[in-house]
């Protein structure tokens, strides 16, 4: 499984106009692919990477921590919350011609039960987790808070 995860102070996802998951941050925005070899158990994987990954900054003035340089805090550490979308075009492959191969990418009967259960073990440990809707032609907006972006693969 891929993931781009993005520190955010806002973002949401919305299909036909229509809002289908937004938090406001501090938070994570998680583009999620999943490939052929992909298990419930590198779904359960990448949800605990997801939850207890250190990209948030200390609040200002509460505890030893804060006004620190250099600490950072997970979703676990403050409660944040995250914004799990499924993201096929991980997989895409451009490195040959002008047109990506998506072959890398697990078809959406694989995919949708697998970032399902990202979902799903995230919530059982405890985050407040929106999400997109599998499938459908969201328009994803959202403040990148750094700009701070990184790639997670399990």
């Amino acid at each position: 499984m891929r993931a781009v995860v993005q520190r955010v102070t806002e973002a949401r996802v919305t299909v036909a106009g229509e809002t289908v998951g937004a938090i406001e941050g501090p938070g994570l925005c998680v583009l999620v692919g999943v490939t052929h070899e992909d298990t419930p158990a590198k779904a359960a994987q990448l949800a605990r990477k997801l939850w207890t990954l250190r990209l948030l900054e200390a609040p200002a003035g509460d505890g030893p921590e804060a006004g620190e340089n250099g600490v950072e805090l997970s979703c676990s550490d403050l409660g944040a919350p995250l914004l799990v979308i499924s993201q096929f075009t991980l997989y895409g492959d451009a490195r040959k011609g002008r047109r990506p191969t998506w072959n890398a990418a697990a078809p959406g009967p694989v995919a949708e039960p697998l970032v399902d259960e990202v979902v799903a073990q995230l919530r059982a440990l405890g985050a407040k987790v929106e999400t997109g809707r599998f499938g459908a032609d969201m328009r994803v907006a959202l403040v990148n808070d750094g700009p701070f972006t990184v790639l997670v693969e399990v």
